[in-house]
């Protein structure tokens, strides 16, 4: 099981990385439609850049995963609430969905869940 967990911390990772780095046009024009400023992209990327890197080097150093962990969950279930508050079509649901699972999975199993 742990290999799984270091899996999905790396499937997190990764994930954040490709959106907020190589799709971050998308970013741009979701966070526009949401009516969320600037600011709040901003601090929304650096804060999911910084725990993506965080569940990373958990990978070697796993006392830092659970919070990283934790508060990732927490920002998948605000995209999902800005998701609903839009009336998105559950196709764009779907990615931030699937990484509240694995975050919420990383975070149990971090705590000695697995």
């Amino acid at each position: 099981m742990e290999n799984l967990q270091m899996f999905a911390q790396i499937i997190i990772a990764v994930s954040i990385v490709v959106v907020w780095v190589f799709r971050f046009d998308n970013i741009v024009k979701e966070f526009n439609q949401y009516g969320l400023s600037e600011l709040t992209r901003s601090f929304v990327g650096a804060a999911k850049i910084s725990l993506a890197t965080l569940l990373v080097a958990g990978i070697w150093f796993e006392e830092l995963v659970f919070y990283p962990a934790v508060l990732m969950a927490f920002l998948m279930v605000c995209a999902q609430w800005a998701h609903f508050k839009v009336k998105n079509p559950f196709s764009k649901h779907v990615p931030s969905l699937v990484l509240l699972i694995l975050s919420l999975f990383v975070a149990w199993g971090s705590c000695g869940g697995i």
